[in-house]
């Protein structure tokens, strides 16, 4: 009788300790998993902060395939021809009211992205080269939705005028050198101004 309670015992321990060595065997590697996981993204997540980088801010990003935020229509013209000149303004004035945009000036820099902004136009006429154009020349601001139907009427109503198209992403030298279109004559473009080269950056209000 002495002999089987001892041995029962010690069977039942036996098996005790299989059963808690057998869940040690199966928790604890998913313990360490998560465990590691945690360390691994609080440490790259700290990594980052601490690198400068700022997390969104695009300063880090590459140029090569920037988001479109928003598009820019330009009319470029002769400005030592009266005739051109007025042609072109008639032009402006033909889009302002297709597109109902009587006294909606833009409050934006040339060189913002502007994401969300409405369509609105630059007030600014520039009768002489300005900026990286080496032409006279005006813009109106284009949110993407807009595109299609804005650049559809000005493409068939520019007459003798040539109009440039271009994205704003922020990376100013390919939205101007890269991503563009021309219809008409394809005017050469002064990229050395252009100080905005990382996606989504903005420029000061003056700055393309």
């Amino acid at each position: 009788w002495y002999q089987r309670r001892v041995r029962g015992f010690f069977l039942d321990l036996c098996q005790n300790l299989v059963c808690y060595f057998e869940m040690k065997t199966l928790i604890l590697p998913v313990l360490l998993v998560i465990c590691v996981e945690a360390h691994y993204h609080i440490h790259d997540w700290n990594s980052m902060k601490n690198s400068g980088i700022a997390v969104g801010s695009g300063k880090n990003e590459s140029c090569e395939y920037a988001e479109v935020y928003s598009y820019h229509i330009h009319v470029l013209f002769w400005q030592n021809n009266p005739n051109h000149t007025a042609s072109a303004m008639a032009l402006r004035d033909g889009f302002i009211e297709k597109f109902d945009l009587v006294n909606k000036n833009c409050t934006i820099g040339p060189g913002d992205p502007a994401p969300g902004h409405a369509m609105c136009v630059f007030n600014r006429v520039n009768l002489h080269p300005a900026g990286p154009f080496t032409t006279a020349q005006y813009a109106f601001f284009i949110p993407p939705k807009q595109l299609q139907e804005t650049s559809s009427w000005i493409l068939q109503h520019r007459g003798v005028h040539d109009v440039f198209i271009h994205p704003n992403t922020g990376c100013s030298s390919n939205d101007h050198t890269k991503w563009y279109t021309f219809s008409g004559a394809k005017w050469p473009i002064d990229a050395s101004i252009l100080r905005c080269n990382y996606p989504g950056c903005r420029p000061s209000r003056s700055e393309y």
